[in-house]
């Protein structure tokens, strides 16, 4: 499973669980946010991380401290454009295996 595989597994997955798509792969200079989308009133980032196996610490290791300040900057650049100011979250998606990962969402995954 390649990245834009894994991507639009977990939107799959997500849009099962009741949130919306907003916004796929969203990018700008401060970096790329793989999903935006919504849940209720509450607008959700979400980091997709595909890995083979837990080796190595996993998907959830991939997702570094530096990754984690891009994607604030890149959130922060996105809501700079709304009229509005949602509340907000940052998830993460896990996927762990090739033919039939495993799927583990994480809520509020990392924030400010």
């Amino acid at each position: 499973m390649k990245g834009g595989d894994a991507e639009q597994s977990a939107m799959l997955y997500l849009q099962r669980q009741g949130l919306v798509l907003v916004k796929r792969n969203y990018r700008c200079r401060f970096g790329e946010i793989d999903l935006i989308m919504s849940e209720g009133k509450t607008l959700v980032f979400v980091e997709v991380r595909m890995r083979a196996s837990d080796a190595f610490g996993g998907a959830a290791a991939s997702i570094t401290s530096a990754k984690q300040t891009k994607l604030l900057r890149a959130a922060r650049h996105y809501l700079s454009r709304l009229e509005n100011q949602p509340s907000c979250r940052f998830d993460a998606v896990l996927m762990t295996g090739v033919r039939n990962p495993n799927i583990e969402w994480i809520r509020n995954a990392f924030g400010e």
